[in-house]
Parts: structure tokens; sequence; C-alpha cells
């Protein structure tokens, strides 16, 4: 397994991440290379005061006494980006990075658009290329379920959506009178002996056959055996049930939301634009 080298964290090195989702916002704290805490919270609408309270109350930091003075935010919610921005900018005292296809150096984008691609998608590449090497699949088992592609030049390449775990299955549920909601937990067999067996079966072994063929789809497009990375908060749920997945990194966005303020940082100021 490829991993970038971890040395001695810097005094003052703290950085607070924060991947803003439709679903779920996903908070960590870095101390150099090293993922110290981190939080998942529902993304309810909130005011940029109360994101500064959240924030505060999770990091266990006062009002004067900041949990990093960096900080960096990936947001695929446009009306609560301000908002969220504003708040990391009370709590570390200094503006968030808010990553864009702009703002990730040394990746290039094959997307005839770059622009449309999600900032978690990019940063999910970064991660994937920078900690387990190339070619590689990310999928990511958030609202969505998501496979980015890089390929075996580092670039990335594209990929697919479908619909996501918890999204279908409450479609399901809303559709369907007569079938109630059930526990997310893989059954012990495909075939259920009952509604909520049958249900578990569908929904979670359906997703992990959906994965695996897209990714043996993928394969043979790229004509070469990609490295296989899940994320995403049930990623330890699906990937176990999947055999094309090779591990499961569960914070894997918030690494690539590190490298890519790293690499921002390292970048002279005269050239950044």
């Amino acid at each position: 397994m490829k991993r970038t080298p971890r040395g001695k964290p810097l005094p003052g090195s703290t950085l607070l991440v924060a991947d803003l989702g439709n679903s779920e916002t996903v908070l960590g704290l870095f101390t150099g290379e090293r993922l110290t805490s981190h939080w998942r919270v529902g993304s309810h609408k909130r005011t940029a005061d109360e994101v500064a309270l959240l924030v505060r109350s999770l990091t266990g930091r006062e009002p004067g006494d900041p949990a990093a003075r960096r900080s960096v935010l990936c947001s695929v919610v446009p009306t609560a980006t301000r908002d969220f921005a504003n708040a990391l900018q009370a709590v570390t005292g200094n503006p968030p990075l808010i990553v864009d296809q702009r703002q990730v150096r040394g990746l290039a984008i094959r997307y005839h658009d770059p622009s449309v691609v999600g900032p978690d998608r990019l940063a999910n590449a970064v991660a994937a290329r920078a900690l387990y090497g190339t070619p590689a699949v990310v999928v990511d088992l958030g609202t969505a379920t998501t496979f980015d592609v890089v390929g075996p030049r580092g670039d990335y390449v594209g990929g697919a959506i479908a619909p996501g775990v918890l999204t279908s299955s409450e479609e399901l549920f809303r559709r369907a009178a007569r079938l109630s909601r059930v526990e997310l937990e893989m059954p012990a067999r495909a075939i259920g002996r009952n509604t909520q067996e049958s249900l578990q079966a569908g929904i979670l072994l359906g997703t992990a056959g959906m994965v695996d063929a897209l990714v043996r789809r993928i394969t043979k497009e790229l004509g070469k055996k990609p490295h296989v990375i899940a994320t995403g908060g049930l990623a330890p749920i699906v990937a176990p049930a999947c055999e094309t997945v090779d591990r499961v990194d569960e914070w894997l966005t918030l690494q690539g939301l590190r490298l890519i303020h790293e690499s921002r940082a390292r970048t002279p100021r005269a050239k950044r634009s």
C-alpha cells in the first residue's frame, strides 16, 4: 500500500478541514499529516454564527482560542458555502481556502468542462493518487454513489454518478406504503426470509453488485487494473460485500483537502490565481 511519508508535525501546523455535502458535513483537524479528530454532522441549514458555535463545540475551543489558524472548505451546496466560509473565518481568524478546480494544482482534469466536477471528487482524486498510486478508482458512498477515476498518468479522466444508498432507499420507502424503513446492516444472505432481510439484500447487496459491475467496466476501459478505494460514511458497510474494492479509507476526502491546501501553500504567491 502506497502512503505518503509521515514526519513530525510542525508547531502551529494545525489545519481545520470541512467537507460540506448535501446530507452530511464532515469536519476534521489535522496536525501536520495526521488526522487527529473527525466528525460527521447533518447538513442542516445553519447561519454562520450557528456553524461557528458548532465547530467550536466539536473542537472544544472557546472564542479567541482557535482550533486552527488555517482552514479549507469543500462545498457542493452553493447556497450554504458563504455562511460556512464566514463561520470558518470566525473560528480561525483567517478566510478558508475554498476548493474548486482552479485551486487543484497539478491535476489535469479531462472533463469537457472542468468547472462542473464537484470539489469533493477532485479531493478524492488527489488523495487517491498521492496515497495509493495510479491508476485508481474512488467509490464514494454518499448522497450519490460516485466513481472518480485517476488514469495511469495521474490525471482525472472522469467517472460515474449513481443514486446513493440513502437517496434511493428513502425514495423507495416514500413510494411504497407497505415497506418500512430498515436498519442498514448487511444481511447474511441474498434470499431474504422476511421483508427486512429482503430490503437489506436489495439495498446493500444490490449496491455492492452495482459497484462491482461499474468498477469492472472502468477497469476494462482503463486497460490496467486500478487501485480501488471506497470512502464515505457507508463504505465500511458496503465495501466488505464488494469483490472489486481493495481498501476502505473513510476519511479520504479530508486527506485530499489537506493535500490541496498544502499544494497551494507551496505555490509562490505571485503565481496564484
